[in-house]
């Protein structure tokens, strides 16, 4: 299934709101993976902060990105979002 992010805003405790191009919103928590790889530096609350959507998901400063699609399987529906 190949969906793309169209918009992205940043709750708190590291959670982000996401629209897909299905116009389904979706909450997908980035805390599980803070401790991975490139995804250490959104530790930094400025940083993760500045997540905006470029290409079809969710991208920040220092090109760390991460797939739509785990985006899409790892979130949970947020009903009349």
């Amino acid at each position: 299934m190949l969906i793309d992010v169209i918009h992205v805003e940043v709750r708190e405790n590291y959670q982000l709101l996401i629209e897909f191009d299905n116009r389904e919103q979706r909450l997908f928590d980035m805390s599980p993976y803070l401790n991975r790889g490139v995804f250490r530096s959104l530790k930094d609350s400025g940083l993760f902060h500045a997540a905006h959507v470029e290409g079809g998901t969710v991208v920040w400063p220092g090109e760390v990105d991460i797939a739509p699609e785990t985006l899409y399987v790892e979130s949970v529906p947020v009903p009349n979002a």
